[in-house]
């Protein structure tokens, strides 16, 4: 699994999981709603600052939205 795709995987975990909308989620970062959605799709990479600014709307570290899934730590063993 590509980074950019773990991390697109882990920010629309999170977002969801905060019950937030990607526009809401993008108001509250100061980043363009589109710029969220291509970051879920994989489309485009993340800079550091966007995603310490996602990651302080989502309370939650940085490093969270570069976590492997468990699914995919395991087969990596």
């Amino acid at each position: 699994m590509k980074i950019r795709d773990v991390f697109a995987t882990n920010l629309r975990r999170l977002r969801h999981e905060k019950g937030m909308s990607q526009e809401e989620l993008a108001d509250r970062a100061k980043i363009n709603r589109t710029y969220v959605s291509k970051l879920e799709t994989a489309a485009t990479w993340a800079g550091l600052e966007i995603i310490a600014k996602l990651a302080k709307v989502l309370r939650v570290e940085p490093a969270e939205l570069l976590k492997l899934p468990p699914s995919v730590t395991k087969r990596r063993k």
